[in-house]
C-alpha cells in the first residue's frame, strides 16, 4: 500500500510501475486520475490536515484490501494551489482480476470525494468561496456501506 500527500504533481505511468513491478499475479490494473476542470474555475485550492489525512486514506485502503483480493494500491492526492488541467488525485488498484480492481478503485474514490479530510475552495471569476458536500456524491459513497448496495465484488 502507498498512500501519499503531496505538493508536487505525479506521474500517472511511473505509479503504475511502481506497483505493478517484481508483483506476481497481476492480471488487472485500474486508475483513476482526477484533473482540476476548466468550467469557470480559474484555480482550487486543496487543504488537509498533516498526518490524520493520510491516516484515514490508509484506513480505507486496509478496508479496500478486505473486500477486495489487491495485490497493490496507490493513492495521491496533492494539495496547494491547481490550476485547470492539473491532477489532483490518483488511485491505482492491482489484482489478479478487473472485477475487483475496478470495484477497489471506485470505492476508494467515493471515500476521497465524500469523506476524505481535504477541503476545497474554488476560485472562480466572480470570486471565491469554499466548495460544499454533494448529495450526489454522498449516495455514490452510501452504496459501500451496509445495507446500501455492494459491498463486494466477485472474483
Amino acid at each position: 500500500m502507498t498512500v501519499r500527500i503531496q505538493r508536487e504533481d505525479f506521474d500517472v505511468n511511473a505509479e503504475i510501475a511502481r506497483l505493478t513491478q517484481a508483483r506476481a499475479g497481476i492480471g488487472a490494473v485500474a486508475t483513476f486520475t482526477g484533473i482540476c476542470r476548466d468550467d469557470g474555475i480559474v484555480a482550487m485550492t486543496l487543504e488537509h490536515y498533516p498526518g490524520m489525512a493520510e491516516a484515514e486514506i490508509a484506513r480505507h485502503v486496509e478496508e479496500a484490501e478486505k473486500r477486495w483480493p489487491l495485490l497493490g494500491v496507490t493513492v495521491i492526492h496533492r494539495y496547494g494551489r491547481l490550476t485547470p488541467g492539473e491532477n489532483i488525485v490518483l488511485v491505482v488498484t492491482a489484482s489478479s482480476h478487473r472485477e475487483a480492481a475496478f470495484a477497489a478503485a471506485e470505492f476508494l474514490m467515493d471515500y476521497l470525494k465524500t469523506l476524505a479530510p481535504f477541503w476545497k475552495k474554488e476560485e472562480r471569476t466572480g470570486g471565491a468561496g469554499w466548495v460544499e458536500a454533494r448529495q450526489i456524491d454522498a449516495a455514490a459513497a452510501d452504496r459501500w456501506t451496509e445495507g446500501g448496495g455492494r459491498r463486494e465484488a466477485a472474483e
